[in-house]
């Protein structure tokens, strides 16, 4: 009698996930079981572990919460303002570091890209000493005469805002840069040689070549950029430390405060934990939508 073989297929099928099985375990009981727990926890409410379930009055209590709505405006403002700014001085530097007549580039990248590999809470720590009132940037507006008195940067609600900015610009251009400049290698150097002989400017081959090429890692690092800057946390805390009042903090810091530095409000926090999941997956989306234009 000839015994029932398994075919070679269902073989490879179940051996396969004998390797993924201890990954999936791990990402479910790690992840996506704390992810459920806390989705229910977002519909109960009351302090510390006294816990009852409240329906969605944790999500309605956002839209009288004054604090809350002035962190997600403070997040829009940083990605409307500073996503855009980095992500084209990210392009143009990828532009000038790609060239192959330029002398000492990998120095130039490698110092583009080392901000990025600075610890968050220090460089937070060095932009509030550099914009402190006497810090570096009010010793020289004072020293040239562009100031007569010391500016309190971290005092005043709009320039407190854009300290912030200014840092993330500072960190995060040589990162979003790395993934420019790999998509270039990509890009056949004769095509822009081409180009150049039909008369095309350096604008011209930028904005007509390396842009439309590069529609799919820009995609991604927009992406990237705007999930971080939704989530964004150690700069409110270590930089301005949602101050003055609360005009510069973000989502994730009055996350922080109603968790662990006020009473323990667990059921609200979750509550806005899922707020940002929601606004990030929207905004992908949409920038899915409007920015892949394959067919």
């Amino acid at each position: 009698m000839f015994k029932n073989k398994i075919p070679l297929s269902v073989k490879q099928n179940r051996a396969g996930w004998m390797f993924l099985l201890p990954a999936v375990i791990l990402i479910t009981v790690m992840n996506f079981y704390p992810m459920f727990n806390a989705l229910l926890l977002s519909f109960q409410s009351g302090k510390g572990a006294s816990l009852e379930y409240a329906g969605l009055y944790n999500y309605t209590r956002m839209f009288s919460d004054k604090v809350f709505m002035q962190s997600m405006f403070n997040c829009f403002f940083y990605l409307v303002i500073q996503v855009p700014i980095m992500l084209v001085l990210a392009l143009i530097l990828a532009s000038v570091l790609n060239r192959k007549d330029l002398r000492f580039k990998g120095l130039f990248r490698t110092a583009i890209f080392l901000p990025c590999a600075t610890s968050l809470v220090s460089y937070s720590t060095i932009f509030r000493s550099l914009f402190s009132t006497d810090g570096l940037i009010n010793t020289v507006l004072l020293k040239t005469g562009i100031l007569q008195t010391a500016y309190d940067f971290l005092g005043h609600p709009m320039s407190a805002r854009f300290v912030i900015i200014i840092a993330l610009i500072w960190r995060w251009t040589g990162y979003n840069m790395v993934f420019y400049l790999a998509a270039l290698q990509n890009i056949d150097y004769s095509v822009y040689e081409a180009a150049k002989i039909d008369g095309a400017s350096a604008w011209d081959s930028f904005w007509k070549i390396t842009v439309p090429l590069l529609k799919p890692t820009i995609l991604l690092t927009l992406i990237m950029s705007t999930n971080g800057t939704l989530q964004l946390f150690d700069e409110s805390v270590n930089l301005t430390s949602g101050g003055p009042g609360s005009m510069s903090m973000t989502m994730s810091h009055y996350i922080y405060d109603t968790s662990f530095r006020f009473v323990p409000n667990f059921g609200y926090s979750a509550a806005m934990s899922f707020v940002i999941l929601v606004l990030v997956m929207v905004l992908a989306i949409i920038q899915m939508k409007v920015g892949d234009k394959r067919d």
